[in-house]
């Protein structure tokens, strides 16, 4: 690029800042820059927890007594 009195050239002090910007959008996983997960649904989203295996139900007893041992 040529430089003239009313544009000096360039020193590059600014790509330092454009790079680091750069790596942090990098840093972000595809499917979050594609689809992006709002705050505050991510907050009231429920927490996983386990449940009994396919086939571990007892039919013949009332859920109430039911047991995952034999």
């Amino acid at each position: 690029m040529t430089s003239t009195p009313e544009t000096p050239a360039h020193d590059g002090s600014d790509l330092a800042a454009l790079r680091e910007e750069i790596d942090e959008l990098k840093a972000i996983p595809e499917e979050e820059l594609l689809n992006p997960l709002p705050h505050a649904v991510e907050e009231r989203e429920p927490t996983p927890h386990s449940t009994d295996a396919i086939g571990s139900e007892k039919w013949d007893r009332p859920a109430s007594e039911e047991t995952l041992e034999n």
